[in-house]
């Protein structure tokens, strides 16, 4: 398993959550939710590179939305758009991975837990950050290769 930190967004089109691993790259936790608009990326290249002065950042992995038969509609392309652009702007690669049922799972889990209604919408977009990244550590621990698809910077 390679070692460095992780950062797991979740874009949706109203906020974008936030996470990140430890660096051993087993357990992934909630940063923020930034809210979707001017300065989002400005944001998350921000809290990329105060995480780069505290630890080694290896990677961003990007949610990419799918319907349940695996297939990409205008979500996708939407989170693809958003991905590129963010590419551009981290000193790190960044990854699409699968994130289908991420939010209902996230919803889940927070419902669980016992929060309720504004807050509970207000945590759902770290959570469902957490579940894409904890999701993309799980796979990349047991297939021992690195989840996803990753971005090509554009020249």
């Amino acid at each position: 398993m390679r070692h460095g930190t992780r950062v797991g967004i979740d874009p949706g089109d109203a906020r974008i959550g936030v996470a990140r691993s430890d660096p051993s790259g087993f357990l992934a936790t909630p940063v923020e939710t930034v809210r979707r608009g001017k300065g989002d990326l400005a944001r998350l290249r921000r809290i990329v590179a105060d995480l780069e002065e505290e630890t080694t950042v290896l990677e961003v992995v990007v949610g990419l939305p799918r319907s349940l038969g695996g297939g990409e509609g205008p979500a996708a392309v939407k989170v693809r758009e958003f991905a590129a652009a963010l590419a551009e702007r981290v000193p790190v690669p960044v990854r699409l991975v699968d994130e289908r049922l991420s939010t209902v799972s996230a919803e889940a889990m927070l419902r669980d837990q016992g929060r309720k209604g504004s807050k509970r919408r207000a945590m759902v977009d770290q959570a469902a950050a957490v579940v894409i990244l904890q999701h993309a550590l799980d796979t990349e621990r047991a297939s021992g290769k690195p989840p996803g698809e990753i971005l090509e910077r554009q020249a």
